[in-house]
């Protein structure tokens, strides 16, 4: 009974962050770090940034990528499904019921309105993440440089991502040992 009861406490935690967060993953991730990190205490500021980095680097929404590897760290398995169906339950439910009205009500400017209205708090929630992130993971010089220089690269759209990261990985193996 006690596993379930578990089982169900994770899956209502990522209903929760599904149904309350708007404009994707990285919008969702300062709720889904206030409920996994300070409300629940199912991981650390550190592990929950290792599931980030994890989650970036896989195939797939970030979102269902941290439910799934949050819920797999506190139930193995059976966790990885609780809370990845609880990430999604809601946006599921909110899908169906709305898509057959959607066509009918896209031109009204009440709605158009709204969605205009919900875009800089999707950008706030983004910027949370940012600065929460950043905070917490560049601490020194060395991760300054590191963020700096990859910011840079970014930008400069001629390298892909991916070799950025492997090549950040790879100096910071060097330099700070592993």
């Amino acid at each position: 009974m006690g596993k379930l009861l578990e089982l169900f406490e994770i899956f209502i935690a990522f209903f929760k962050i599904g149904a309350f967060s708007f404009g994707g993953g990285y919008a969702m991730l300062p709720f889904i770090e206030k409920e996994i990190v300070n409300s629940n205490r199912w991981l650390s500021s550190k592990e929950f940034l290792d599931v980030l980095a994890i989650s970036q680097v896989s195939p797939g929404p970030i979102a269902i990528n941290s439910a799934t590897f949050i819920g797999y760290k506190y139930q193995f398995i059976l966790g990885s499904i609780f809370a990845t169906l609880g990430v999604i339950g809601f946006s599921i439910i909110i899908i169906n019921l709305v898509s057959p009205s959607l066509e009918k009500y896209k031109n009204n400017k009440s709605i158009a309105s709204l969605f205009k209205s919900l875009r800089p708090i999707t950008i706030g929630f983004i910027l949370s993440a940012f600065y929460s992130t950043y905070e917490k993971s560049v601490s020194d010089l060395f991760s300054v440089c590191i963020f700096f220089f990859s910011f840079i690269l970014l930008h400069s759209k001629k390298i892909h991502p991916l070799f950025i990261i492997l090549f950040s990985g790879l100096i910071g193996v060097i330099l700070k040992g592993a």
